[in-house]
């Protein structure tokens, strides 16, 4: 893409003369429906010792910006109002920490900032650690791109890391047609998994495409009466619903382990699962650089796919959120920030 004028003049040390002071940002000033959500201009971050300064062309919109901004999520580590809610970006950098970084002024990059304690990416420019930033795949626009971060690493996460599936290894990947649920399919498909996902019978085909073997319609089949023994539950969905977590674990083999992802979703998971004799742990996806580069290898080689359901311009930041708790997303939505 061609050098934006804050690229071109941006060095590695100090703010570019061109930077502005502010920047149009998604913000709130409080918890609330999606009306909250309003555009403002704000200070511009400011980029510090390892941190990158991206100018933001898109950024994925996620489960927990929804919960944050309705009061939940993170509220407790929002320290001031209006805040700029976001996790995932794709942009431009335009500061590197130093001159011999690897990342430098006209790259394009991707990441996860550390939201809360950092500015979110519903706005025009971050400051992201460098540690969490690494290059676009060049194959993907900064709209798919953005799409990537949060989901992929949370699905890597739960079904690499804490897993461990392997050749055989038989998993069942609840809501598995959502934006962690598509990575998860797919991650657990490319090293050898046997994948069962539930999802609507809409998804079904698509779903198969990624690499699932099954597809549970979860309206209108139980998936503990039509499945047999599994290894590994992957669950997005929690016990929020139909008891969905507590029924999940009488399906896992002794021993077999059961990764939950929503906060606050399953209280008593813990208990549950060693009265069950079998594993259970929770998860929390942190920005990490060299994993999200391994992704963009898979993307690259065509391994691994990101579908974007929607996409809103910035100042449709209150539809997305309002799309995203239908609870009906397939893959990810993402808001629009800028041209690129």
């Amino acid at each position: 893409m061609p050098e934006t004028p804050a690229a071109r003049t941006a060095t590695a040390v100090g703010p570019a003369p061109e930077l502005p002071e502010t920047m149009r940002a998604a913000v709130y000033d409080g918890p609330g429906d999606p009306s909250v959500l309003r555009i403002a201009q704000v200070p511009r971050v400011l980029r510090l010792r390892d941190e990158v300064l991206v100018e933001v062309i898109a950024a994925g919109v996620n489960p927990l910006d929804v919960k944050t901004r309705a009061g939940r999520g993170v509220t407790p580590g929002i320290a001031d109002y209006p805040a700029v809610l976001g996790l995932d970006f794709s942009g431009v950098v335009v500061q590197a920490p130093y001159a011999a970084h690897p990342l430098q002024p006209g790259d394009e990059v991707y990441g996860l900032l550390p939201f809360p304690r950092s500015g979110g990416a519903y706005a025009e420019y971050v400051s992201a650690p460098s540690l969490a930033v690494a290059r676009k795949p060049s194959s993907l626009s900064h709209v798919e791109a953005a799409a990537v971060p949060c989901a992929a690493l949370t699905a890597w996460g739960m079904v690499v890391e804490i897993a461990k599936v392997h050749e055989g290894s038989r998993v069942l990947v609840h809501a598995g047609a959502g934006g962690v649920g598509h990575f998860a399919v797919q991650f657990a498909a490319y090293f050898g998994g046997q994948v069962t996902a539930t999802a609507s019978t809409e998804n079904a085909a698509w779903l198969h495409s990624l690499g699932a073997h099954r597809v549970i319609d979860y309206r209108t089949e139980r998936f503990e009466d039509v499945l047999d023994e599994v290894d590994v539950v992957i669950d997005l969905v929690g016990n929020v619903h139909d008891g969905t977590g507590s029924r999940s674990l009488g399906l896992l083999r002794p021993g077999g382990i059961l990764v939950n992802a929503p906060t606050g979703s399953w209280p008593t998971l813990a208990d549950e699962a060693a009265a069950a004799g079998v594993r259970a742990s929770g998860f929390q996806v942190a920005g990490n650089a060299q994993t999200l580069s391994v992704i963009g290898r898979l993307i690259e080689s065509g391994d691994v796919s990101v579908h974007v359901s929607s996409v809103h311009p910035l100042e449709q930041a209150a539809e997305a959120h309002a799309a995203v708790e239908t609870g009906r997303t397939r893959g990810k939505r993402v808001l629009r920030v800028r041209e690129g």
